[in-house]
């Protein structure tokens, strides 16, 4: 029975509270709102959850094709793909919208923010719970990738184009690819390597390790030149090319030079 059915009116009355909710949690989240009409009309993030809503209540009572065509027409007004069988909780925030994609099986929470270019996606072809489940409180940074029945906690931070394939417990931040947990709330990591940051600051660990790279082979070749034999007292011995350091003389007299 569709979600507008008159012996259902809860279900109205619910969807129409949900859009408020939904509305309202973009003034708390973005400073560029300035005021309604501007967001009724110029947010495709907000358009793509409210028609989102009426087309998980199709599918859930049965009317999948016509909640598949609906949920097609949000995609090409909204360039916001999310299936009618995904689960969303209340004030649900999509900032920008373009490029984002949530699978059937997702379950998000309650007051979850999440930037352009995100991907909730399956890991498997199954039919089975395949899409990520996240928890309330969560922010997804543009471009991340969350990917496979993987659980977020509460109040999760991933950073912009992490992708995170494996679980996140509650109150940390992730980072990088794959995703690593960089910080817990509460605790601060103190780490040699430089990554000691707040999600604000986000580090470039390839970064760090190839500057750790560069720094290592400097010494390696301060080291090295102890055993490089100069040319003028190699002489035309044909073992030189095995020839090192202090083992020079012996390897010389071995080959029949002086």
């Amino acid at each position: 029975m569709m979600f507008f059915s008159p012996s259902r009116p809860s279900v109205a009355s619910g969807l129409w509270q949900d859009w408020r909710d939904d509305v309202a949690c973009v003034f708390a989240r973005d400073p560029a709102a300035r005021g309604l009409p501007e967001v009724l009309l110029a947010y495709p993030g907000v358009h793509a959850v409210l028609l989102h809503r009426v087309t998980n209540r199709l599918w859930h009572a049965d009317w999948k094709l016509t909640a598949r065509l609906l949920a097609a027409f949000a995609r090409w007004l909204t360039n916001v793909d999310i299936h009618p069988g995904a689960t969303i909780g209340k004030r649900f925030f999509i900032d920008h919208g373009a490029g984002v994609v949530i699978g059937e099986t997702a379950e998000i929470g309650n007051d979850v923010t999440m930037y352009h270019g995100v991907t909730l996606g399956g890991t498997t072809w199954n039919k089975e719970k395949r899409h990520p489940t996240l928890g309330n409180n969560v922010l997804i940074g543009a471009g991340a990738k969350i990917l496979g029945a993987i659980n977020l906690g509460d109040n999760v931070r991933v950073g912009a184009n992490s992708v995170v394939i494996k679980d996140v417990p509650p109150c940390c931040t992730v980072i990088g690819i794959p995703g690593r947990i960089i910080q817990q709330k509460g605790i601060k990591i103190q780490d040699p390597r430089g990554i000691d940051l707040d999600h604000h600051l986000v580090p470039d660990p390839v970064g760090k390790a190839l500057s750790c790279l560069v720094d290592r082979l400097d010494e390696l070749e301060n080291n090295q030149k102890r055993f490089v034999v100069a040319e003028e007292t190699c002489g035309s011995c044909e073992a030189e090319g095995v020839c090192h350091g202090e083992d020079v003389v012996v390897l010389k007299q071995a080959a029949g030079g002086k």
